[in-house]
């Protein structure tokens, strides 16, 4: 299997929609930056044994948190809920990361899970 196809199938398998989906808006002005983010990060780090894709994701989620990239950080609360995070855990890591990027990167954060889990029905979040 190609590293492309390796990443492929672990980029749909995570987030649950086609990397056309996923990636469509940069097919007309930088289709390869695409390609380079499947075979890389999806098919040479996410397909390490050493750790499992519901630490990877949350550990994504607390990283695109402290940088407060919010479309990307959706994407990834979405995918960590698909691999297993429950709604708690990841309002609780974006919550610790206000001691490391400040309360308006947590906010934000708290704010683009709360639009995810709306969107999937998951509000209002209880332990």
């Amino acid at each position: 299997m190609s590293r492309y196809e390796k990443g492929k199938k672990v980029i749909e398998d995570i987030q649950q929609r086609s990397v056309e989906e996923i990636f469509g808006e940069l097919e007309d002005i930088a289709p390869d930056l695409s390609r380079f983010v499947i075979e890389f990060p999806y098919s040479e780090i996410y397909t390490r044994d050493e750790v499992d894709l519901k630490t990877r994701e949350i550990c994504t989620v607390a990283a695109l948190t402290v940088l407060g990239t919010v479309p990307q950080l959706k994407d990834h609360i979405n995918a960590a809920l698909n691999v297993g995070n429950s709604p708690t855990e990841i309002v609780e890591i974006i919550m610790q990361m206000c001691a490391y990027c400040g309360f308006p990167k947590a906010i934000n954060g708290v704010v683009a899970a709360k639009e995810v889990f709306t969107e999937r029905g998951l509000m209002p979040v209880r332990d």
